[in-house]
């Protein structure tokens, strides 16, 4: 039990640079067998995958999701995005003829193989070994309260991590109700040092209200006359949380309650797809473009673009283009949403509309660095100042860019929001976007995009 009480966590907690060493390591291994010299541009080759995977298996989520070393699907999609990095800068230093195709094949196939392989074998002897009570840590909860289940819940549902959870200590003082919730009920708070001592509890979560700051204290005071691992769970569910992490300043700890869903080589890879992307989406739209934009030209007067003031990122007016689909241009202070059978639109504008054509243009603001292929709708600046007065959490979504499609869009809020509950439940799921993104979940959004511009029908 000492053992792999000890190692378990260090190893999930290092497994994103296991992963970086396991890729060079495969790529060496299959160097020897192949029987293919390792000179200096597979050196260089095995430095840059060293330190891209972490960044990119992270941007992929695999390190992100709830239970380590999770899900095959996030794998595969970081170990693409490696993939397709390696290739780009392979393209662009013309270095491909140093390498011998056959070794980088074998690499791209065998490499997530054996890590998914490598997972799977660790995950089954992790849980085989639970269950004889080999790498189990006694784990007990102060608190009653949905966090204290929220965390029992994910304790039971995470065997890899080692833990049997034993049960909870309650604040109040009558304690039958919350034995029938919450079980089993071991105990009263002044009960917890006690019951540590003598059942050699290894782990102790005090998941307490925050007001409760004497309890706490005098709480955390006494166990330390334990050898218990001891850790503070704030209720940070009372607030709207985007891409919580741990930081640190100067040795002082801080929780981010919001911050930027991405940065370093994430967001290099997001900008990098952007540019992908939108020019390959430009190249082959131009000539749909090119015909739009004549036959707006023929069927009614103005201009062809429409441009449009709109929030950006961190809520910097921007220009955002569209082809023309209205007999109007409104951009001012007060602006109206388009309804069903507007009398504003035109006959074209009602096809350019229903199929988003009128949104190509757009692909220029993503080249331009404004926009993003994938991210929360920009809005009017009109419909922002509006809003974000009645709907909590409204502003968060300008922490990114906007995008030309998203996670709100694919789910069945496109186009109109005539009602606050529409707009609200926007920005919902505009908001969970934020908080679980990833490339991968980007990818998915442009393919469900396809699929909901041929189905759906409430954009007027």
């Amino acid at each position: 039990m000492g053992t792999l009480q000890r190692w378990i966590p260090l190893l999930w907690s290092l497994q994103r640079w296991i992963d970086a060493g396991l890729v060079v390591v495969i790529l060496w291994g299959l160097s020897i067998i192949q029987q293919v010299p390792w000179t200096a541009p597979y050196t260089m080759l095995a430095v840059l995958t060293a330190v891209i995977t972490p960044s990119l298996f992270n941007a992929a989520g695999l390190y992100r999701a709830e239970s380590p070393g999770s899900g095959p699907g996030a794998l595969l999609g970081g170990w693409s995005l490696v993939v397709i990095f390696l290739l780009f800068v392979g393209l662009i230093t013309e270095a491909f003829s140093s390498f011998s195709w056959l070794l980088l094949g074998l690499w791209i196939v065998v490499a997530p193989i054996v890590l998914l392989t490598l997972r799977f074998c660790l995950k089954r002897y992790l849980r085989r070994h639970r269950k004889s009570g080999l790498n189990n840590r006694k784990a007990v909860i102060a608190g009653t309260g949905e966090l204290s289940a929220q965390l029992a819940r994910q304790l039971q549902a995470n065997p890899e991590l080692g833990f049997q959870f034993q049960g909870y200590f309650a604040e109040s003082v009558d304690l039958q109700g919350d034995r029938i919730q919450y079980r089993p009920l071991i105990g009263r708070l002044e009960e917890l040092p006690e019951f540590v001592r003598r059942h050699n509890i290894d782990v102790v979560y005090i998941a307490l209200s925050m007001q409760a700051e004497d309890t706490i204290a005098q709480l955390i005071n006494e166990l330390q006359d334990t050898t218990a691992s001891v850790y503070f769970v704030p209720n940070l569910t009372l607030f709207q949380l985007m891409q919580a992490r741990i930081h640190t300043l100067q040795g002082m700890p801080l929780v981010s309650v919001w911050e930027v869903p991405f940065s370093g080589l994430q967001s290099i890879a997001k900008r990098l797809m952007d540019i992908v992307v939108s020019a390959i989406a430009l190249i082959l739209l131009s000539p749909v473009m090119l015909g739009i934009a004549i036959a707006i030209k023929l069927t009614s007067p103005g201009t062809i673009l429409f441009k449009q003031h709109r929030y950006g990122l961190s809520g910097r007016e921007i220009t955002v283009y569209k082809f023309r689909s209205m007999a109007v241009a409104e951009n001012g202070a007060d602006v109206k949403q388009a309804q069903k059978n507007d009398p504003r639109v035109t006959p074209l504008g009602a096809i350019l509309r229903r199929t988003s054509l009128d949104e190509l243009p757009q692909f220029i603001n993503v080249l331009q660095g404004r926009m993003s292929i994938v991210g929360p709708r920009p809005h009017a600046v009109a419909h922002n100042e509006h809003y974000r007065k009645l709907v909590q959490g409204y502003m968060l979504r300008h922490l990114v860019k906007p995008g030309i499609t998203g996670w709100a869009q694919v789910n069945g809020f496109r186009g109109e929001t005539e009602t606050l509950d529409k707009m609200e439940q926007r920005i919902k799921y505009d908001l969970h976007y934020l908080n679980h993104w990833s490339l991968l979940l980007d990818i998915k959004i442009i393919l469900r995009t396809v699929l909901v511009l041929t189905g759906q029908k409430n954009a007027y």
